[in-house]
């Protein structure tokens, strides 16, 4: 299990939903000021997944993406050990292409990155305190027809198909989902869809399976630290923010958890 807190000059850095790519340098830009600013400090760093706003496989081309990757290898070569979970928009980082794709990567992401790729949810240890992570989609259990849609391109059989298809069609594809997912942003915007949050229920079991009384994920983007009594014991839920650069309708938004011996604070923009 990954321990925190060995040394007393430990700090764990963590954040998520970036949604980075080449389709939004500013928003890029803001995250790798930010980043560079709070792993100076940190031993260790958790990006808990959609780090990209869409991953076709581990050949992507984006700039914004080598970007990250580059920085990411930078911070591990200062002394911090990096850590990456997939999102639901990038949960093909490092899966191995099959034989017979049509174009294959010459590294994946871990080797391009070192981060070492980090089960969904798995638990660490937090200065002594068994701490859950995930990203958090799979908590969203009264969305029915996402989980099976999730489950569905989680399957070996849809990725192999998925990763064996050229490079030009892959991402094409996920232009085309990019597309519909400003489309239903722009509803819930409106108050036309109900972006769902986890199920509370689901949150309950997998702390119980875990042993834990803590969590970390994001996905939501609804921020904060929610606190409940589970099993008559005090629980909490830290939600992580995603990141978007200033626009004409909103102010930039982002920010990290930071945990250290003196304890838990969010750092924002």
């Amino acid at each position: 299990m990954i321990e925190v807190g060995r040394a007393a000059r430990d700090v764990a850095l963590f954040c998520s939903d970036m949604h980075l790519g080449d389709h939004d340098p500013r928003t890029a830009a803001l995250f790798l000021e930010r980043l560079d600013a709070q792993a100076r400090g940190a031993s260790h760093l958790f990006l808990l997944g959609d780090l990209f706003e869409a991953w076709v496989g581990d050949d992507q081309p984006d700039a914004v993406a080598q970007a990250l990757l580059e920085r990411l290898e930078w911070i591990g070569a200062g002394g911090a050990q990096v850590y990456a979970m997939r999102g639901n928009r990038d949960f093909l980082l490092d899966v191995p292409f099959p034989a017979d794709a049509a174009t294959r990567p010459a590294r994946g992401f871990a080797a391009r990155s070192g981060a070492t790729l980090l089960e969904d949810p798995c638990t660490v240890t937090l200065f002594g305190e068994p701490v859950m992570l995930a990203h958090g989609d799979a908590l969203c259990t009264d969305d029915v027809a996402y989980q099976r849609a999730r489950a569905m391109a989680r399957s070996d059989a849809w990725q192999r198909d998925f990763l064996r298809r050229p490079l030009d069609e892959r991402l094409r594809i996920a232009s085309e989902l990019r597309g519909e997912s400003r489309r239903v942003r722009a509803m819930r915007a409106m108050g036309a869809e109900d972006p769902g949050d986890v199920a509370p229920r689901a949150v309950d079991a997998a702390m119980r399976a875990a042993g834990v009384r803590t969590m970390v994920h994001g996905h939501t983007h609804r921020p904060g630290c929610h606190r409940w009594q589970l099993d008559r014991e005090p629980a909490r839920r830290w939600v992580l923010p995603d990141w978007q650069a200033q626009t004409a309708e909103a102010p930039a938004r982002g920010g990290f958890l930071r945990v250290d011996a003196a304890g838990w604070t969010t750092v924002g923009l």
